[in-house]
């Protein structure tokens, strides 16, 4: 594993799925998540400048360097990561607004890297953060960052960037979950959650660049 700080989050789906919920199940409302029973712990100051020098390379999302580029206008930093329990989906990852986080599989932990940008991070836009999160029930050593090709920092757990999705229109829903056979709900220790899969394999929702006649969401896989 490489040497890094990293943190845990889990995410969930919206579908009907496969003796996991009913047709037409609309998630948990946020604000009824239970609490998952892991040790709070305080985040950490520390942080290797080394590593996040060039993009792709992982620190503490409490450093400050020179690379680190301003959030995009309209994009809000992601301030908070609180492990949850849903409904049929069991332990997730959410940020202050109660939206789940998603992992991408076709990025990597060791190096950490995102492989998701363009149109891919329309629809999943990056858990970016210009200071340091709060955590709850989330392990600060679990807890990193990675520079992106923009300067801006993305949060990672157990070195997997962080995600949320732009077709969970509130808080609680899981509706990534399975879409393209590579997007996952996080766990709080960084592993896919795989205990709400849809049936099938969901198509992600067009980028919002994509003008409304393009709009078909059938061949976005990302």
């Amino acid at each position: 594993m490489a040497q890094m700080k990293r943190t845990v989050i889990a995410v969930g789906a919206m579908f009907a799925l496969t003796a996991c919920a009913p047709a037409g199940y609309g998630g948990a409302d946020a604000g009824a998540a239970e609490p998952v029973a892991v040790a709070a712990a305080e985040p950490s100051t520390s942080a290797d400048p080394e590593s996040s020098a060039e993009p792709g390379a992982s620190a503490s999302p409490g450093a400050e360097t020179e690379s680190d580029a301003p959030l995009p206008d309209g994009v809000e930093a992601t301030e908070s990561l609180t492990a949850k329990k849903f409904p049929r989906m069991g332990s997730a990852v959410v940020n202050q607004d109660g939206f789940i986080l998603y992992r991408f599989d076709r990025d990597t932990n060791d190096p950490p890297s995102s492989n998701c940008d363009g149109q891919c991070a329309e629809v999943w836009p990056p858990a970016l953060t210009d200071g340091t999160p709060k955590l709850k029930g989330v392990s600060d050593d679990a807890v990193g960052t990675i520079t992106r090709e923009d300067g801006t920092r993305q949060i990672t757990l157990d070195g997997w960037p962080l995600y949320t999705y732009i077709g969970d229109k509130k808080a609680g829903q899981w509706k990534g979950q399975g879409v393209g056979g590579t997007w996952f709900v996080v766990n709080p220790d960084g592993s896919k959650n795989l205990e709400c899969l849809p049936k099938g394999t969901p198509k992600a929702v067009a980028p919002p660049s994509k003008s409304k006649s393009e709009d078909s969401g059938s061949d976005y896989d990302y």
